[in-house]
C-alpha cells in the first residue's frame, strides 16, 4: 500500500515500523490502519526479519488513538452501525503477528494507542511516556482482554474503570511496561533488544510466543470484548460521549 502515515526501515534482522502522522499525534485514521496492515503482513512473509520494533514518529506521541475527526465524520454517515473508523485493521495486524514485537513508547499512547502499545510482546517506554486506556471514559471497552494478564485483574479492573493516565514510573511499577530508559535512547534500546531475540532460533522464539500467548489469553475474553464493543458502539451512550470527546480537542480541551 502506498502510504506515508506508515514508515518501514530495516536494521538487519529487525525492522523499525513507525506510525507518520506525527502532526495528529499519530492518531490512527483509515489510512494508516490500512498501511499499517499491509506493512506487519509484509513483514510476516519476509523470512529475514526476526523482530520487529513499533514506534510513533517525532517526539511527542506514540499513538493517540483513533481519529477523533474521521471517527465522527463515519458516526454520522452510519449512525446504526457506529463501526470504528480503521482501528480494528491495526489490532488485527498486531495480533496477527508470529513474530515478537516490541513497542517503543514515546509521549502519548491513549484508548487505540494504548491498546496497540498492549498488543505488543515487550513494551519499552520514555519518562516521557503516559498511558491511557480512555475506552470507558467513551463507553467503550479497550484493552480489557490483554490488561490483565499484563497487570493482574484487579489492577487491570483499575486502569479500565478510571481511565487514569499512567506515567512512565508508574507503569514501569505496576509491570505494564518492561523498561523505561531515556527518551534519546528509546528506539536503540528497542532495537537492541530485538536484535538480542534475533540471535536466538527462530522457531524456538516464535513458539515461545505463541506458548505464553496461549497460557495467558482466553479466547473466550477476545470474543467477549470485541461482543461488548458492537453493543456499545451503537449506543447513544457511546455516541454523546465520543462527540463531546471530538469537540473538546477542537476547542483545544
Amino acid at each position: 500500500m502506498d502510504s506515508t502515515t506508515v514508515l518501514c526501515e530495516r536494521d538487519g534482522p529487525v525492522a523499525i515500523v513507525r506510525l507518520n502522522r506525527p502532526e495528529k499525534h499519530n492518531a490512527i485514521n483509515r489510512e494508516l490502519s490500512g498501511a499499517f496492515a499491509a506493512t506487519m503482513a509484509a513483514l510476516e512473509a519476509d523470512d529475514s526479519v526476526l523482530a520487529i520494533v513499533l514506534a510513533g514518529a517525532g517526539d511527542r506521541a506514540f499513538c493517540a488513538g483513533a481519529d477523533m475527526g474521521e471517527r465522527v465524520e463515519s458516526m454520522d454517515r452510519a449512525p446504526a452501525e457506529g463501526a470504528p473508523a480503521g482501528g480494528a485493521s491495526v489490532y488485527d495486524a498486531i495480533g496477527r503477528a508470529t513474530k515478537p514485537v516490541i513497542a517503543a513508547i514515546n509521549g502519548y499512547a491513549y484508548g487505540g494507542g494504548a491498546r496497540l502499545a498492549i498488543g505488543a510482546d515487550i513494551r519499552i517506554a520514555s519518562p516521557t511516556a503516559k498511558i491511557r486506556f480512555v475506552g470507558a471514559s467513551y463507553g467503550l471497552v479497550v484493552g480489557g482482554t490483554h490488561l490483565p494478564w499484563i497487570v493482574g485483574p484487579a489492577m487491570a479492573k483499575e486502569l479500565l474503570f478510571t481511565a487514569k493516565v499512567i506515567d512512565a514510573d508508574e507503569a514501569l511499577r505496576i509491570g505494564l511496561v518492561n523498561h523505561v530508559v531515556p527518551q534519546a535512547e528509546l528506539i536503540l534500546a528497542a532495537v537492541e533488544m530485538a536484535k538480542q531475540i534475533a540471535a536466538n532460533s527462530p522457531d524456538a522464539v516464535r513458539w515461545a510466543k505463541k506458548v505464553v500467548d496461549a497460557a495467558t489469553m482466553l479466547e473466550e475474553g477476545v470474543e467477549a470484548e470485541r461482543q461488548a464493543n458492537e453493543r456499545l458502539r451503537r449506543s447513544a451512550d457511546h455516541s454523546s460521549r465520543f462527540r463531546e470527546a471530538a469537540e473538546r480537542i477542537v476547542r483545544g480541551g
